[in-house]
């Protein structure tokens, strides 16, 4: 199955860290990666720029609103993600709680739909 780890963290905790705090927690996601990757378990994932360089699109009575920025203003940004196949959610839940931003943001756990499966409750 494959589930898809969204990383949310404070945008304006991250610019507080020193350069080699960075550097540490990019070396963790490096090793995490390498890991998964080993096992077969990584699909792929990737950092996202800033929410200052977001843009958000909806469409209402068939005309196209684009504004700066992320749909809501929320506590913690997404900021990142990991796609991965895990045998069930327990599994992805696993993973999830080894991924560095989770001691100091929420990782959501999201299984892919896959056409023609029943919905989850």
């Amino acid at each position: 199955m494959e589930f898809l780890l969204l990383i949310y963290y404070t945008e304006a905790e991250w610019a507080k860290l020193a350069p080699a705090d960075h550097a540490a927690l990019y070396q963790e996601y490096g090793q995490l990666r390498e890991e998964l990757t080993g096992k077969g378990k990584f699909l792929g994932g990737s950092q996202l720029r800033p929410t200052t360089t977001a843009t958000s699109v909806r469409v209402r009575d068939g005309k196209r609103v684009v504004t700066d920025g992320p749909f809501a203003e929320t506590k913690e940004q997404l900021g990142g993600f990991f796609l991965v196949n895990a045998s069930d959610q327990d599994e992805a839940i696993a993973i999830a709680a080894r991924i560095p931003s989770a001691r100091n943001g929420t990782i959501e756990v999201r299984q892919l739909a896959v056409r023609g499966q029943a919905k989850q409750a």
